[in-house]
């Protein structure tokens, strides 16, 4: 399952938008433009399939943060997904003394509908509406499968210091930590044949990316109970010389999340600016590692979204126009764009994503820096 179409309304810093999505979407755009706050929207329907719609909101920092900031106070906060082309998930939400109430909520299928909301015992008790359909399991027996889908969308944005030392940023346990705090452990809890066919297939990749490298493998302490990499590098020394996390680069630990998330969950990965510490020569081969890792998957292919400023990612040939989105800041809202004719034209004949479109991203009016005399 994929996301085929997303419609944004009165979301964080969209007015009101719809795009179409493909296996892969690509979105570019200038800072502060809404790229993160677009991917939020599918983290959010994520949050509130597994915790709830109160809590979603909350983390969030309350509907002043979520509500577009031109929206009247009582306007609706509107999501509507469709999946496939043949789902259709709708949800549309407003605060009420603070505390979000469901204003609609809405499933079909191939046009039939399965759910609509408010109904006649949301009428007579609106403390229901506090709570969404999805996030129940007596109520969404009829369409769990997009309460599934929602609960396995994974949201990558590594701080390799979280990955050498998560404790000293957090004494409580995570779990499936966007930003890498779990990341060692979540990899040792996975079935050992799992995990061992994964890594095999990322030690290749690290072994071409890498200087040096030899071997990736996950080890338990036998005193403390807490796993941690191990990683051989050739050394002068015969035996070789490994470290673990702590001694890892930026980039090394950035490329190897990135590789262990492809494999992570089936369902859409959500990648913020993954060429982040990564030499060139590799950025510009990501695109095409992210198709043949899903590839050589037993499962299903899953649907990625990358945020990127990287000409050298866009330059990859096998990279469509259709696969890109760009996000522009607007009077009334941020907007998206989809390739125009000419950037059709372009490509077709030859000219690559990052020749076409991303130009169109650069803030105008840059000159020179100069310092103040």
């Amino acid at each position: 399952m994929i996301f085929t179409g997303i419609h944004l309304k009165n979301w964080k810093n969209f007015g009101d938008v719809t795009v179409a999505c493909g296996k892969r979407v690509f979105l570019i755009g200038p800072n502060a433009s809404g790229k993160s706050n677009f991917l939020d929207s599918l983290r959010f329907l994520h949050d509130v399939a597994l915790d709830g719609l109160a809590p979603a909101v909350a983390i969030r920092g309350g509907m002043k943060a979520v509500r577009y900031l031109d929206a009247r106070p009582s306007s609706d906060v509107l999501i509507s997904v469709t999946l496939d082309n043949t789902w259709r998930y709708e949800l549309a939400f407003s605060g009420k003394n603070g505390v979000p109430l469901v204003s609609r909520e809405a499933v079909s299928r191939e046009g039939r509908t399965i759910l609509e909301r408010p109904d006649k015992p949301d009428a007579a008790d609106e403390v229901r509406l506090t709570q969404t359909a999805l996030q129940q399991v007596n109520t969404n027996r009829d369409f769990r499968e997009i309460a599934n889908f929602f609960s396995s969308i994974r949201y990558r944005h590594i701080l390799p210091q979280l990955v050498r030392d998560p404790k000293s940023f957090s004494p409580s346990p995570n779990r499936n930590d966007p930003y890498g705090r779990d990341l060692v452990s979540q990899i040792w809890n996975t079935p050992a044949k799992t995990r061992e066919a994964r890594l095999k297939k990322i030690n290749a990749v690290l072994t071409i990316a890498v200087p040096g490298f030899k071997t990736l493998s996950v080890e338990q302490d036998r005193v403390t109970g807490i796993p941690h990499f191990k990683v051989n590098y050739e050394h002068w020394r015969s035996p070789g010389a490994y470290q673990n996390e702590a001694a890892l680069s930026d980039g090394t630990l950035r490329l190897l999340t990135l590789l262990w998330s492809l494999f992570d969950t089936d369902g859409p990965l959500l990648l913020e600016e993954p060429e982040l510490s990564l030499h060139e020569a590799i950025v510009r081969r990501l695109p095409a590692l992210f198709f043949d890792l899903d590839r050589s998957r037993r499962k299903p292919t899953r649907q990625i979204f990358v945020t990127t400023h990287a000409e050298a990612l866009l330059c990859d040939e096998g990279i469509g126009a259709n696969e890109v989105l760009r996000v522009e800041p607007g009077k009334e809202g941020s907007v998206i764009f989809g390739p125009d004719d000419d950037d059709i034209r372009l490509i077709r004949n030859g000219l690559s994503v990052a020749e076409t479109m991303l130009p169109k991203t650069r803030p105008g009016g840059i000159r020179p820096i100069q310092w103040l005399p």
